[in-house]
């Protein structure tokens, strides 16, 4: 019998080595990525118009995502002082919860980064492979890269990389969602805390990665500039 026990934990251990196990146990796939982070930035707006001369982040929010069991293991979050709309509108604060008193004597985006970049370095993902997922294109294909560009503010090449979780949404339900809460409801989530508040709307599309994780989905980058 003790033979016989060792023998099942070995092949356990090695069903655990090659993901086959986890695949067995919980629906999901080895994934090509160790860890998926989760991005969603809030950014100064106004009411029926594009707030000019440029929309900066105020919100820089990061869930750093397991690939083995879809759980959140840690979190980036910063609220960012604008520059030049230095007063946030009623209509931003309206949509997103974020109040002057939360913005004012934070970090401008360019230190953002730097902190960004060194919690990175402190969460090992340095030597992970690692992917962003948003929700749309806007975070990093226009809003981040827009902003560093204004105000020529290096922008560091691994956001030039990330998965649109629309795309694997449509793939599973033939349905393109729209926004979010439209997504959670085709996949039939519960929506939790606040909409537009951007790390309550990490929270949102993690929930989404795992479930559609559960559903053996393989994410793989939707978009990736060289």
């Amino acid at each position: 019998m003790l033979k016989l026990t060792c023998l099942a934990k070995n092949c356990i251990n090695n069903f655990r080595c090659n993901g086959q196990l986890r695949k067995i146990m919980t629906g999901i796939q080895p994934q090509f990525f160790d860890y998926f982070l989760v991005l969603d930035f809030e950014a100064t707006c106004e009411d029926f118009t594009k707030i000019q001369p440029v929309q900066e982040i105020i919100e820089f929010p990061v869930l750093k995502i397991s690939a083995k069991t879809f759980e959140s293991e840690a979190t980036f979050h910063q609220y960012v002082q604008p520059r030049v709309n230095r007063e946030l509108t009623s209509f931003c604060t309206k949509l997103t919860g974020i109040i002057q008193d939360m913005v004012d004597d934070q970090p401008h985006l360019e230190e953002t980064l730097q902190k960004f970049d060194v919690w990175l370095k402190d969460q090992n993902l340095v030597n992970q492979r690692f992917c962003f997922v948003t929700y749309g294109d806007w975070d990093l294909k226009t809003m981040l890269p827009g902003q560093c560009e204004y105000f020529n503010v290096p922008l560091p090449a691994y956001f030039k990389q990330w998965m649109n979780i629309k795309l694997p949404i449509s793939d599973l339900t033939g349905i393109w969602p729209k926004g979010m809460l439209s997504a959670l409801d085709v996949l039939r989530l519960h929506h939790i805390g606040r909409h537009h508040s951007g790390i309550d709307d990490c929270a949102n599309i993690a929930k989404m990665l795992k479930f559609l994780a559960l559903k053996g989905k393989v994410f793989e980058p939707t978009v990736c500039h060289t």
